[in-house]
């Protein structure tokens, strides 16, 4: 098995992070966590052409990339199974400037439906809310 690389756009509004609302184990234990939009890199694919094909194909909207901010290694066990992803991290805004407006968006990846909403940074910030990939809450606070 090898590393996964990845990449996840940051999209912020006054106070608030978009983040996808994800549940089930993860590193930390059970239950509601949030992440980043985004997903894999395909072979030949750069990392920020992937950030724009995933917010187009999950929530099927256009989004400018306005800065890189950086490249988090996570390693991490669930269930006694290491995962290993390596992730580029870009600061993002939508197009369509009315899309600020919208409380919560229906993410598609296949068969599968989960919903990104508007959190408070305090709440990752603070550990309320539990953020991934592991490192990102910490550069976050540096960034944003």
């Amino acid at each position: 098995m090898y590393p996964r690389a990845n990449t996840l756009g940051i999209i912020t509004k006054d106070n608030y992070i978009l983040l996808e609302e994800k549940e089930g184990k993860h590193a930390k234990g059970e239950g509601l966590y949030y992440r980043p939009i985004g997903g894999t890199i395909e072979l030949g694919e750069r990392s920020d052409e992937t950030l724009i094909r995933e917010f187009n194909e999950e929530l099927g909207i256009e989004i400018l990339i306005t800065r890189y901010i950086s490249c988090i290694e996570n390693i991490f066990m669930i269930d006694k199974n290491i995962g290993h992803e390596i992730t580029q991290i870009y600061l993002t805004e939508f197009k369509d400037e009315s899309l600020y407006h919208k409380e919560v968006f229906a993410i598609t990846e296949g068969n599968r439906t989960t919903k990104a909403k508007w959190i408070l940074k305090e709440e990752l910030f603070s550990g309320e809310k539990v953020l991934y990939p592991n490192g990102l809450t910490k550069l976050l606070k540096q960034e944003l």
